[in-house]
């Protein structure tokens, strides 16, 4: 389905041309003498008619349509006016004007400097003055977050929380929403996922370096993608023409990780200039370049839930040996062919590889039981309750693969101002990609022993004999392998048109648009077992651990064993011939095509009414899918291809207002709605069939729909002061969740279908309290004091149908309290910063829908983290932070806490730099 974007125009157009308007604009420029900056995010007021606009990049502001006279321009920062100027607009005339701050030494210095004030006191602005609800997180000068990557900085917004992995910030959680609901776009195109069932993007391959600001959209406008339940995260990269000329910027770092005693470097660089032509263009060229690399490893002991009536079935150790390296680079051009058109070419290439070992213990408990048929005893799995000992199968278990991801971004766009129009339009171009080129899935080695137990239901301890420790009691039984390729490929471009006017003397903008994107998401993996190596000339005494092993393994969690070599188990894989052992059902149903076009168009105006201003639209997005994947009969082995295809739409309306009190006060209210496709993973075409039961994702999954509603009241108080509270609310409809599917079109004849499937609904409510200030009012040195604090309150519910009937749960993922507490300190060159950040227990991961007892849930964590810098000369800055310094663990827990699914430990890690800026 079409949408008329040519009549809609058409009408649009007649309809503005014949409105009242003026006759004059003003364009001009906020620029920083002292620092040779331009200034964004400052508010530009007309005095005499109250009308207010924030400055943009290269700190340009627009002010059409306005009456001939004389008007003052008042520049407010964090609520006070540092700068007044008169300027005059003539009839039919654009008048041009540059405002310059700090021309002389004044305590407006003070709010203009880089530091911890200015970046929150920058952001206030921004928040304050946007028409929807934003939160927004700034770099400082060029780009130098204070946290590590992009996840963790978001970590401090309120309503915001994160997913770790290996205790590295990675994926970002919105007021509870999963990763996969909320959006992620790199200067307004929307970022591709590398892994292979996922639509979250993972925000720690975003070095900081490349990194001016991070923008959150907790309330979608209908300009936007309304792909996000939770919100958006909009990523912006470096603009050279914020600066007047040459600058540039270099750093170094190094990083000690405690739990392994390992040290790793870090360095980045970013430069950039400004070039001005004769005939008045400026062209910006700005590049980055960041290299970090981690070594560091954790502890684990897990049950996975095994737990029966308060036994357990099976244990796990694992000891993890990590190094994780990331390349990021920036290449931006910024082209101002004059004032009322731009040009920009934005470039951002991320690269992480991921180099895992994984040293396993896998325990299995049970009993010797008499089988009549094979007239001897064998063993059979039996729970075993804490502190009992007896016989397990043992599985030392080694994992090594290398993993890299990629993400390329490409925007190229313009915006242009034609008399009371403006014109903007930008192409877009991304690529994700995961490449494993050959990584061993799990090298087993077996033994049964007798003498077997654990004590402690939280953290177990493995009660064991001294055989357990001996590598010649186990043999090799297997070794997987698997090579694999994700790509994430996505094309976009839109185009958007305003027109600002006057209705009844108030200001106010019509903007429609449309945009066209085309996704394609291709897996293939080739995927080998490796057994019966006996039969291929190997003898049960080469088959031995012994000969394998390279020494003891460093697990801080109690014994563990021997190691397990890696590039002893790749010579007995090169010894072998791999085409002989193709795992042909793993191979082929992991290979599909999913194709996802989405069409989209939009209307919507606003209105300044006095201190009201209005918002209101709609917004249209026509969904197509197209999938090409496989079905594999495991009776008849036979694959057969598995095509599909599913369309819909969805009309989304929108309403938002911002009332303003007074000058330091206003009110939010908001009613939006968005639309978020299943994963991939979800809907993928892919059906493995036993009898008539099956594993399969489901194509024909409809979207996830929200209705929104968010009420808020922002109280403003001097420099990086502000108070607020907030509530929302989320209708969320067609939830999906695992689900037995038999029955359902296209899986009639099968009794039994795990999938997935749509749920009736799921609400989320919740309250978000934030506070900041800076402390200027006490004596010094407490005067350099900043404190910073937000909690966010929620409660969710969502509906599980199964064949017995309904369940109700709380959103996975959800944790229904998270909350932040920064202490700052910044005078005389010295910047200090403790932060601590606690979310609640939340459920991750649902058993049975029709059974709570094999619920799994992630405990409560509060992580500790301090980071200090101290400006040597005014270019030249130490840094030193650490990381986790109360080695908060991670825990999971099985329906009760005392009840282990995953306990692991990383240790503190240390960070210390040293950076030099040009400026």
């Amino acid at each position: 389905m079409t949408f008329p974007i040519k009549p809609l125009a058409a009408t649009i157009a007649l309809f503005s041309a014949s409105l009242a308007q003026a006759d004059g604009n003003i364009e001009g420029r906020l620029m920083d003498v002292q620092g040779k900056t331009t200034y964004t995010d400052a508010l530009i007021r007309v005095d005499e008619l109250k009308r207010d606009v924030l400055t943009g990049a290269s700190g340009r502001f627009r002010i059409p349509v306005l009456p001939a006279g004389n008007y003052t321009l008042s520049v407010i920062v964090g609520g006070e006016a540092v700068k007044q100027q008169t300027i005059r607009v003539t009839d039919n005339q654009t008048t041009q004007t540059t405002i310059l701050l700090n021309e002389a030494d004044s305590e407006l210095e003070e709010i203009l400097v880089i530091g911890q004030a200015a970046q929150v006191q920058k952001a206030l602005d921004r928040q304050r003055f946007a028409d929807n609800t934003i939160s927004v997180i700034n770099a400082d000068a060029i780009g130098q977050l204070p946290d590590s990557n992009a996840a963790e900085a978001l970590q401090r917004v309120p309503g915001l929380s994160i997913e770790r992995d290996q205790g590295e910030g990675r994926f970002v959680r919105v007021r509870g929403i999963s990763p996969d609901l909320n959006a992620v776009t790199v200067n307004g195109t929307q970022l591709p996922a590398p892994e292979g069932g996922r639509r979250a993007v993972a925000l720690d391959v975003m070095p900081a370096d490349l990194i001016s600001a991070l923008v959150v959209t907790k309330t979608l406008t209908p300009d936007m993608d309304a792909n996000a339940i939770g919100g958006s995260i909009e990523v912006e990269s470096l603009s050279a023409l914020n600066r007047e000329g040459g600058f540039y910027s270099l750093r170094a770092e190094a990083k000690y990780d405690e739990l392994t005693d390992q040290t790793s470097p870090a360095y980045g660089a970013s430069a950039g200039n400004t070039f001005e032509f004769n005939s008045g263009q400026r062209l910006g060229v700005a590049a980055a370049f960041s290299y970090d690399q981690r070594k560091f490893g954790s502890d684990n002991v897990e049950t996975g839930g095994a737990w029966d009536g308060g036994q357990l079935e099976e244990l796990e150790q694992r000891d993890y040996r990590i190094e994780r390296e990331r390349i990021g680079a920036a290449l931006n051009f910024d082209l101002e062919w004059d004032a009322a058109n731009r040009f920009y070419l934005r470039n951002l290439y991320s690269s992480y590889k991921d180099d895992e070992q994984r040293l396993a213990n896998v325990v299995t408990f049970g009993e010797e039981v008499f089988d009549a048929d094979e007239n001897e005893n064998v063993f059979e799995d039996s729970p075993r309750a804490a502190g009992d000992t007896g016989l397990a199968e043992v599985a030392r278990e080694l994992k090594d693969r290398e993993e890299t991801q990629e993400i390329l971004s490409t925007t190229l766009g313009g915006e242009h101002f034609i008399d009371d129009w403006t014109l903007e339009y930008a192409l877009g171009y991304s690529k994700a990609q995961e490449d494993e080129p050959g990584g061993i899935g799990g090298a087993v080695f077996e033994a049964e022993l007798d003498g077997i137990g654990f004590s402690n239901s939280r953290k177990p301890r493995l009660i064991a004999p001294a055989a357990y420790y001996n590598g010649d009691q186990y043999q090799l039984d297997k070794i997987e392998y698997e090579e694999a390729l994700t790509e994430d490929q996505q094309t976009s471009f839109r185009i958007d048109l305003t027109r600002d006017i006057f209705i009844n003397d108030y200001p106010s903008q019509l903007k429609f648009g449309a945009k066209m994107s085309e996704r394609e998401k291709e897996s293939q993996i080739d995927a080998y077992e490796f057994e019966d190596f006996t039969d291929h000339g190997f003898s049960d005494s080469q088959l031995t651990l012994n000969n394998f092993s390279s020494g003891e393994a460093d697990y801080g969690l109690g014994r563990f064993g021997p190691q397990i070599s890696a590039s002893k188990v790749r010579n007995i894989i090169n010894a072998l011939n791999k085409s002989d052992f193709i795992n042909a059902e793993d191979s082929g149903i992991e290979d599909y095509r999913i194709e996802e076009s989405i069409n989209a168009a939009y209307l919507m105006a606003n209105m300044e009414l006095d201190d009201l201003l209005l918002l209101a639209g709609v917004r249209y997005e026509a969904t197509q899918h197209d999938f090409d994947g496989s079905a594999f009969d495991k009776d008849a082995e036979v694959f057969t291809a598995y095509r599909d295809d599913n369309r819909y739409s969805h009309v989304l309306p929108n309403l938002q207002a911002r009332y303003r009190l007074n000058d330091d006060t206003q009110l939010r209210a908001a009613w939006s709605n968005s639309v978020v496709r299943p994963t991939f993973e979800q809907m993928a075409p892919a059906l493995a069939s036993e009898g008539d039961e099956a594993e399969s994702g489901n194509p024909q999954l409809d979207a996830m729909t929200s209705s929104n509603l968010d009420f808020s009241i922002e109280h403003y108080t001097g420099t990086a002061g502000a108070i607020s509270a907030a509530l929302f609310y989320k209708d969320i409809q067609d939830f999906i969740y695992q689900a037995d599917i038999a029955g359902q079109p296209g899986f009639e004849t099968y009794s039994e279908v795990e999938s997935y499937d749509n749920g009736n609904a799921a609400t989320l409510t919740g309250i978000e309290l934030a506070a900041s200030q800076k402390l200027t009012q006490l004596a010094a040195p407490f005067d350099g004091l900043l404190v910073s604090a937000n909690l966010t309150l929620s409660d969710s519910q969502a509906q599980l149908n199964y064949a017995g009937g309904q369940r109700n749960i709380q959103l996975p993922n959800h944790s229904d309290t998270t909350a932040n507490l920064v202490l700052g300190y910044e005078k005389h060159g010295l910047m200090l910063r403790l932060a601590s950040n606690y979310k609640s227990d939340y459920l991750l991961e649902v058993s049975a829908a029709g059974d709570k007892s094999g619920d799994i849930y992630q405990d409560a964590q509060t992580q500790l983290d301090f980071s200090a810098a101290y400006n040597i000369s005014a270019q030249l800055k130490v840094n030193f932070a650490i990381t986790n310094i109360t080695d908060e663990p991670y825990y999971a827990y099985q329906n009760n806490t005392k009840y282990n699914a995953q306990y692991e430990e990383y240790g503190p890690t240390y960070r210390l730099g040293i950076s030099y800026n040009s400026f």
